[in-house]
């Protein structure tokens, strides 16, 4: 059997396993995703046996079977499962490196950089023609945030961004990080390693300040940090959603508003 069957053949069973977890979890956003991924993979095995039986090297089955982790799942596909995942508003930097730490890998951060404007395209063509776009956290000017994607999905409290929403969203994607370690019988090392380094900068979150990085140790820490800065965030967030929803348009909503724009509802 070709090496690219085999690669297929232990990502299905890594992706069953991951199915499994997430269903465990009640993670049904997760769950989903990975299923779709999964689908994905067992019908680029089908195509790998069709093409061996043809007697063609499996490598000519193209780029799927060559880079089975990368490959199979599109560029917004994975970068909406990091988002899922974090839950928060977050920045290419992250999204690539979740993607890194606990799924197939292969984004960069170029890749992310035009996806936002090419998704406010689609949706402008059509819109919700699709059951999600990748769009943009929205400041308390409404306008789009610098380099942050979210999920449209998401309630608009859950999109704009305040004073102290960069420190609440940190918090939040540690502790979200953290609980999906636990689920895992075996942590990757890269997410661990994410971990840490996140962890770093939560005070209590590391013994000593430095070293491998507990999860329940995480969690207790940034939530505690959460539980301080999360009441004015949530109604600095509220405030601004609550304008979004008054003054924008659609579009707006999920992908800001440009700057003038958004004096009209102050005329």
């Amino acid at each position: 059997m070709s090496e690219p069957l085999d690669a297929l053949e232990q990502r299905i069973a890594e992706l069953r396993a991951e199915v499994r977890r997430a269903v465990k979890a009640r993670d049904t956003s997760l769950a989903r995703l990975l299923r779709a991924d999964l689908r994905r993979a067992e019908r680029a095995w089908d195509e790998a046996v069709v093409t061996e039986e043809a007697g063609k090297p499996a490598e000519e089955a193209g780029p799927a079977l060559r880079e089975p982790g990368a490959a199979l799942m599109p560029i917004r596909e994975q970068v909406h499962q990091a988002l899922l995942l974090l839950g928060v508003p977050t920045a290419a930097k992250l999204v690539v490196a979740v993607n890194e730490a606990f799924f197939a890998g292969g984004l960069r951060s170029p890749q992310l950089s035009s996806l936002r404007r090419d998704e406010e395209r689609s949706f402008r063509s059509d819109p919700y023609a699709r059951p999600y776009y990748l769009c943009a956290a929205l400041t308390d000017r409404l306008s789009p945030a610098r380099g942050l994607l979210a999920d449209s999905t998401w309630p608009l409290e859950a999109r704009v961004v305040g004073p102290l929403s960069p420190r609440v969203d940190f918090l939040t994607a540690a502790v979200r990080i953290a609980e999906h370690l636990t689920r895992l019988a075996e942590p990757p090392p890269g997410a661990v390693r994410l971990l840490s380094r996140m962890a770093q900068n939560i005070p209590g979150a590391v013994e000593g300040g430095f070293g491998p990085a507990d999860p329940a140790t995480v969690v207790g820490a940034a939530r505690a940090e959460l539980e301080v800065h999360l009441p004015a965030d949530t109604a600095q967030r509220a405030e601004v959603a609550a304008r979004a929803g008054d003054q924008l348009t659609e579009v707006e909503r999920l992908f800001g508003a440009a700057a003038l724009s958004t004096l009209r509802g102050a005329c």
